[in-house]
């Protein structure tokens, strides 16, 4: 390796680092979703009760810093109304939040990254075939699509990584089709085929880690879109069922008692969009650190 490549190579390192130093909103972002996911991981250390466990003599005990709160106290985020431990259900539902979103995108992206290579490189029947699919599907509303599917399978969290999963997978085979048509025509592919290399070859070491970068920031966004369809489900009772703690499965438990106990909303509703505003604004970031035209301005 020579000394100019090393100097390249370690100033692709640096640069993220560098910008992110440079950005206080995505630095505070990351640094948001780095304690999310601690706390996801650490939960069954960090929370204070198991999330649970039901008192009923605690029934919507207030936060100790709630204004003009009086004795009894619940701790930290208060209780909700079968005296359940907030603090602790925070905890454990961003574990669901999580699963939930890295698996979905991560089956979308499984399914629709080879369908969009297909299509954008096979044109002609098989490419129409895959694309007017994806067209069916996004057709339908998705809120009608998800409830359909979960009626017929059941709600429980396989069965919601599946819906979010079918949702999604359309987006990514689509923007890498759109990459693949271009990319196909440039000089180097158009060599690489003439000297006899195959679909496989060409895909997999000429084209595919060219559409990298759209494809990281797609992801982090699409992990944004997919767990706030996961709280809007499990809000309508369609998602993870309780008693497993989830944040929009917490929010339905508020809404009857907005008035005398608003902090059973105000846990869960900070959580999602606290976390979903931090992910949009690193996939913000990660755009323009990653896209070459934004790179130097």
């Amino acid at each position: 390796m020579t000394l100019r490549d090393s100097r390249l190579g370690e100033a692709i390192l640096t640069d993220p680092a560098r910008r992110l130093a440079g950005s206080p909103i995505a630095a505070l972002s990351v640094g948001f979703l780095l304690l999310v996911v601690v706390s996801a991981v650490l939960a069954p250390l960090l929370a204070p009760q198991d999330p649970l466990i039901q008192d009923l003599l605690k029934s919507r005990e207030p936060p100790f810093w709630w204004p003009g709160a009086k004795e009894p106290l619940g701790g930290l985020l208060g209780t909700d109304s079968l005296g359940r431990d907030l603090f602790s259900r925070i905890l454990y539902g961003s574990r669901i939040s999580l699963i939930v979103g890295v698996a979905a995108v991560g089956l979308s992206m499984a399914v629709g990254i080879p369908l969009g290579l297909i299509a954008g490189y096979r044109e002609g029947v098989v490419g129409d075939l895959i694309m007017r699919a994806g067209d069916a599907l996004v057709a339908i509303p998705t809120l009608f699509l998800a409830i359909s599917i979960i009626v017929i399978l059941g709600p429980d969290l396989q069965n919601l990584i599946i819906v979010l999963a079918t949702w999604r997978w359309v987006v990514f085979a689509r923007v890498v089709r759109a990459d693949v048509l271009r990319l196909k025509q440039e000089e180097h592919i158009v060599a690489a085929r003439s000297l006899g290399f195959g679909p496989g070859r060409i895909l997999g070491r000429h084209i595919l880690p060219n559409i990298g970068s759209p494809l990281i920031v797609l992801a982090s966004l699409s992990l944004a879109e997919v767990i706030l369809a996961e709280a809007a489900l499990s809000f309508l009772g369609m998602g993870v069922q309780p008693p497993t703690p989830t944040w929009g499965g917490m929010l339905a438990e508020a809404r009857d008692y907005l008035g005398i106990a608003p902090w059973m909303a105000l846990a869960p509703g900070v959580a999602i969009t606290a976390t979903i505003l931090a992910i949009n604004l690193v996939g913000d970031w990660l755009r323009d650190v990653l896209d070459p035209r934004l790179r130097d301005t």
